[in-house]
Formats: structure tokens, sequence, C-alpha cells
């Protein structure tokens, strides 16, 4: 066998492996200090090949809370998830099929239907892809609020 084609092999090796999508968690935050409240949505492949994965939001708030919730999977595109927070204090984590309001001080999250989303909502970023194809959080100063696609 040739030296040739042994470093041939070995390129496209590297190249195939490179392309594909690591299993190792990883985990996008923000914190708001003055609320004494971070967020933290951890993206986990769960195929190889395409972009398929499992998202989990994680809350860590004042008093000690600490809570944990699955989120609609990633099945092809549709990772991205928007922050907001409501005139009252609360978070939304909107993304292209759910959505959960967050009570930081009563430390819960939970499931919400979209219809039942304040409007009046500040933007304050966003759970994205950054250029490199690396899970990141996105502040709104960082990156305008992108509106989702209908299907």
């Amino acid at each position: 066998m040739s030296r040739g084609y042994t470093a041939s092999c070995l390129v496209s090796l590297l190249l195939f492996l490179s392309a594909c999508n690591s299993d190792m968690p990883a985990p996008a935050s923000v914190e708001f200090p003055t609320d004494q409240v971070r967020l933290t949505i951890t993206r986990v492949a769960t195929n190889p090949f395409l972009s398929r994965h499992d998202l989990r939001l994680t809350l860590v708030g004042p008093g000690g809370c600490s809570i944990e919730d699955d989120l609609f999977p990633n099945t092809g595109y549709v990772s991205r998830r928007n922050l907001y927070r409501t005139r009252t204090g609360l978070l939304y984590v909107v993304g292209q099929f759910d959505a959960r309001v967050i009570d930081s001080l009563h430390c819960t999250i939970t499931l919400a239907e979209f219809r039942t989303l304040d409007r009046y909502v500040t933007f304050l970023g966003s759970f994205d892809e950054n250029e490199l194809k690396q899970w990141a959080y996105f502040s709104a100063s960082q990156r305008s609020e992108l509106p989702f696609e209908k299907r």
C-alpha cells in the first residue's frame, strides 16, 4: 500500500469525523446578576450526521432554586430558542414548536401554549448556533431577534 493512499485515507477519515455531530453536551448560558438567575440550555446531538439534538433547560435562581426541564427536541434545524422578559418579571423561552414560562421567584418552569403568552415582552437574546455551528447565547445587543419560520 502506498504512502499516498494511506495519507489520503487518513485525510478522508478526519474530514468524515469532523463532519459528524458530537454527542458531548454543549451548554450555553446567560446570567442576570441583579435577579440572581442563570439560565442554561444544554444541547446534545442524537444523530451523528443529521441536525438532531435533545435540549435541556436549567434554571438556577435565588434561595437555592435549581430546576431542569426537557425542551422540544431539535428534529431538523430548529434548536434556536428566543428569550424574553415580561412586564411582571417572568421569562419566556420560546422555540419553533414550544414555549416555557420561567418564574424564578417560585422556581418553576411551565410548558405554555403560544396563545397564552403575553405579547408585550422585551427580547433579551437567543440560544442558537454561531457561524461555526457551535451552540451559544447571543444577547439582544449581539444579534437582533430572528422570527421563526411558519411551517
